[in-house]
């Protein structure tokens, strides 16, 4: 249930955000705006000046006058503004039969045109820019003043390369870094697409560990193959009716030990579950400096009805920002994602990543969201501000039905002085939905079994 609150919070905010940026656009430049939806498909409720609030779908021949319709419809995965005079994902090409009004799309300059098709990307920028800022300025950074790596599993990208638990990372190609958030940028932004030499410091002893360009994914939880050291593994969650509530887990307990297994990540401890299902097994907890023991029985989905994250525990330094540098901060963090976000589409494309690790489609944006609200507002505010930064990176793609897409049938119209003829339109339009469906479903299956 929290994965579906929270993906309808962040669904609902980067949407608004984002076709608001196409409405205001619209409407600085004087065009009519017919529909404001949030969702596709059927209406479900709306307001207008003409009708006030009402359910279901408007009469077909129902003329708004000039009046916004705002409405929520059925399928809550995106939403559209509907811009007089311009072919977008409503398919609806009547207007083209008759002559241009002056409050049409297809009746203004290709500038007005271009900044209107271009607002929803700027929106969600300035949404990026602003919870940057804000978090920037209010919070500053925090610094995870280690370089430690933790707890290695048997058979990981990290094991297979040869780190141990315990070393420290002093250089990589020849440069010291000194935090945990100076070793990703220089691993992921310095040293992108290149082969990364590691200079480790492991009892006391001197050594070089190599790793090939190839391994480097984006710098996240999920991906980076190396480990923080000095993490507990904490609940985060427990759910009602769980397995996890009967045994008296509580949000905010540490897993000291499971089945007899010490547990030093929560990868440890999601594997022990899912391979004792329906299997009774002893727990001990750390609470508020007490040590409690119980029992725990996970069903047959393999599952006790919790969500874990590792807590680093080490030391953590506070740097605080004044406003300018706050928003100066913002940009640079823009420009690297940028940067960092077009290298791993090209590497998608050249098969040096795979399409699962990179991509997520709404059971991924559903967990994380969840997952970073668990942690707290800031980790909430972060996460929707770098899935706004993606969805304008997307948007821009030239793509049919895309922003991207309709910004090139903008500039072609443009240079040739004339419009497309509409078949055209509707064909470039059909395409980009069934290619645009089709990349939806691809990436709700990796959803499903990358989980």
């Amino acid at each position: 249930m929290s994965y579906i609150i929270y993906f309808g919070i962040t669904i609902l905010i980067l949407v608004f955000v984002h076709e608001f940026g196409h409405f205001i656009a619209a409407k600085m430049s004087g065009m009519r705006v017919d529909i404001f939806a949030i969702g596709f498909g059927k209406r479900l409720f709306g307001w207008n000046k003409l009708t006030g609030f009402t359910t279901g779908d408007l009469p077909k021949d129902f003329d708004g006058n000039g009046n916004t319709d705002y409405r929520l419809c059925l399928l809550p995965i995106g939403g559209y503004v509907k811009i007089a005079g311009m072919i977008d994902e409503s398919f609806d090409t009547e207007f083209a039969e008759k002559e241009p009004k002056p409050d049409e799309f297809r009746s203004k300059p290709t500038y007005k045109k271009i900044f209107v098709i271009s607002a929803g990307v700027i929106m969600n920028l300035l949404l990026t820019i602003a919870i940057f800022t804000g978090l920037n300025y209010y919070q500053g950074k925090q610094i995870v003043k280690s370089t430690e790596v933790g707890y290695i599993i048997e058979g990981s990208q990290a094991d297979q390369f040869g780190f141990h638990k315990g070393d420290l990372i002093k250089e990589v190609n020849g440069k010291k870094v000194e935090s945990w958030e100076e070793l990703i940028r220089v691993v992921f932004i310095d040293n992108m697409g290149k082969d990364v030499s590691f200079a480790i410091e492991r009892n006391g002893a001197p050594l070089e560990i190599s790793v090939d360009a190839a391994v480097a994914a984006p710098p996240d939880a999920q991906s980076f193959f190396l480990p923080l050291g000095e993490t507990i593994p904490l609940i985060s969650q427990v759910m009602d009716d769980s397995p996890a509530k009967e045994a008296g887990l509580k949000p905010g307990d540490e897993i000291i030990s499971l089945n007899g297994v010490d547990i030093e990540v929560t990868k440890q401890a999601i594997e022990i579950i899912r391979d004792n299902q329906q299997v009774e097994m002893p727990m001990v907890l750390l609470r508020d400096e007490d040590t409690l023991r119980t029992a725990v029985t996970p069903g047959v989905d393999g599952m006790i009805g919790i969500a874990l994250y590792d807590y680093y525990s080490g030391e953590i330094a506070t740097v605080d920002y004044g406003f300018f540098e706050s928003v100066k901060l913002s940009f640079v963090a823009i420009a690297e994602n940028s940067i960092l976000t077009l290298s791993m589409i090209k590497r998608v494309f050249t098969g040096d990543v795979e399409f699962g690790r990179t991509f997520g489609g709404p059971i991924k944006i559903a967990k994380f969201a969840a997952d970073s609200a668990d942690r707290g507002i800031a980790s909430f505010l972060s996460f929707l501000a770098m899935l706004s930064f993606s969805l304008a990176i997307l948007n821009i793609l030239p793509l049919p039905v895309l922003d991207g897409g309709h910004l090139i049938i903008i500039l072609i119209e443009g240079a040739i002085k004339r419009e497309l003829p509409v078949k055209i339109k509707i064909a470039i339009q059909n395409a980009g939905f069934i290619i645009l469906l089709m990349l939806m479903v691809f990436i709700l299956y990796n959803d499903i079994i990358t989980l």
